[in-house]
């Protein structure tokens, strides 16, 4: 397929998957209950990090956790007691369990009691080229914590053990592209879109292939950062917005 051919289907398909209708049925939906940024964040974080099995199952575990937050993330976060961190204890989804939960609660609790924000944990180191450090970083301060469990980290990917990263790759998307399609929130203003990497799941991988952007069906780094530098020859601002295509197709051909 030709280069004008495969840019107007691309284009075709992001606009046709990039609006609000998408919403319902996308664990984006959950960050999407809330107006504050702060909730916002929390919640488009742990959508993002429970995205993991059918989008049903992932949009109820995530309706059941805003639930034992009282529908109030930040303010949970900032000023839940004891008590209240009880009703976390039988809390799962797939091998997120309440030990997991309790790390981030209590990490973030440490984090935006500095910040104003969890922007400032992930931008990039000296401006680069796409958010690697940025990724690498998040992680390490997590993990760097004196009450951080071992297992938690099999959660926050980094791609300095060659990790695609897919899912933080898909909440950096949400905080970070700004368009007027009411689907991606646009809230965080020190990364750039074009330094963000398309999330690479099973159905972006398949389609990437299918369409020649890539020739690797691998889930790592190296395959994420090949592909979105692909996208840029399509659009070198926004290349992640063809995401909403790779994505849309495989739901379509499913």
């Amino acid at each position: 397929m030709n280069y004008h051919l495969l840019k107007n289907l691309l284009d075709k398909k992001a606009e046709q998957f990039n609006n609000v209708s998408f919403i319902e049925n996308d664990p984006i939906s959950i960050p999407h209950r809330f107006t504050k940024k702060q909730d916002i964040e929390i919640a488009g974080f742990f959508a993002s990090i429970l995205a993991w099995g059918n989008r049903k199952s992932i949009i109820n575990s995530c309706n059941r956790l805003m639930n034992i937050m009282e529908n109030n993330p930040y303010d949970f976060i900032i000023n839940h007691t004891d008590f209240e961190l009880k009703n976390m204890a039988k809390f799962v989804h797939r091998t997120f369990n309440s030990t997991d939960l309790l790390f981030f609660i209590e990490a973030f609790k440490i984090i935006y009691k500095k910040y104003n924000s969890l922007e400032p944990l992930f931008i990039p180191t000296n401006n680069e080229k796409n958010v690697k450090t940025g990724l690498i970083n998040f992680h390490n301060y997590c993990f760097e914590l004196n009450f951080a469990p071992l297992r938690s980290k099999k959660h926050i990917s980094t791609p300095a053990r060659k990790s695609a990263c897919k899912r933080l790759n898909m909440f950096l998307r949400w905080m970070v592209r700004k368009d007027n399609k009411g689907v991606d929130f646009g809230i965080w203003d020190k990364i750039k879109p074009s330094q963000l990497i398309c999330p690479l799941d099973v159905h972006v991988i398949r389609n990437a292939n299918n369409l020649k952007l890539i020739n690797s069906d691998k889930g790592n780094w190296e395959n994420a950062e090949n592909l979105t530098n692909a996208l840029k020859l399509f659009d070198k601002n926004d290349p992640v917005k063809y995401d909403f295509a790779l994505f849309g197709m495989g739901i379509e051909n499913k």
